[in-house]
Formats: structure tokens, sequence, C-alpha cells
């Protein structure tokens, strides 16, 4: 994924109801793949109506990527829009950031349905967790 969270802002808020739907699944679609053999029960998140597995990884510079999927398009557009708040940040800095403000212009819990948003602070809290803990191993 190439855009700036910034950039997909900016056309998010000129779309109607269904253009924030495509727009969601096309992010969705552009995620890295994830393979199979990393979605297990390990990797799942808890709490979430559609299935939603993230895994963690670190780059050679030591920062945090994510490798993330769903069985649901629209979900794995929102785990993309969590990805671009994070992705190939150093663990300390995951850590102290704020994501839900970050993602506060998408207003998603008004925009979606409970159904599709309730796993979303399961799923940033899984990160920071992670973040956290590779920080103060660090």
């Amino acid at each position: 994924m190439t855009a700036t969270l910034q950039n997909i802002q900016d056309d998010y808020e000129l779309l109607d109801a269904d253009e924030r739907y495509r727009l969601l699944i096309d992010l969705g679609r552009a995620l890295e793949p994830m393979p199979d053999a990393l979605k297990t029960d390990a990797t799942l998140v808890r709490g979430c109506s559609a299935k939603v597995w993230v895994y963690p990884t670190r780059t050679s510079a030591g920062a945090l990527h994510f490798l993330a999927d769903s069985n649901a398009a629209i979900t794995k557009g929102i785990i993309a829009l969590v990805l671009l708040t994070v992705q190939d940040r150093m663990p300390a800095d995951v850590a102290g950031f704020d994501i839900e403000a970050a993602l506060e212009p998408f207003d998603l819990k008004r925009q979606l349905s409970s159904n599709r948003t309730q796993g979303l602070p399961n799923m940033i809290a899984l990160i920071r967790e992670t973040a956290t803990r590779l920080a103060v191993e660090d």
C-alpha cells in the first residue's frame, strides 16, 4: 500500500456511503497477502464478528511489520486502515501512538454497522500490546 492515511481520508470524505464501502474493500484487496499457514488460532483476533488474523514481524531495521487478513472484505479494509497508522514503525512509536485518534476522522462506528467495528478495539489492543512488549525487549 503506497497511499498514506491522509490521502485515504481526503478521498473518504468526498464519498457517499456506498463509495466508502468500495474504498474500504479496495484497501483490503491491496493488503500484503498473509500466508494461510499463519492463519491460526494463535493469530486470530478475538471478539470480531468476522475472522481476523494479525501476525507481527520485524523488519531488518527492527520496525514492526504486520501481516493481516480477514474473511470479510469490509473488515479487511478496516484492518488496512489500522495498519496504515502503524506499519513499519518502531515498536516504541507504535506503543505510544494514538491509533484511535488517527482513525477518528473516518468515523467508522457511525459509518459501519456495530458488527463490522466491534473487533476494532481488539485489533488495536493486540497491535499495541505487541508493540509494547517488543519495545521493552529492545
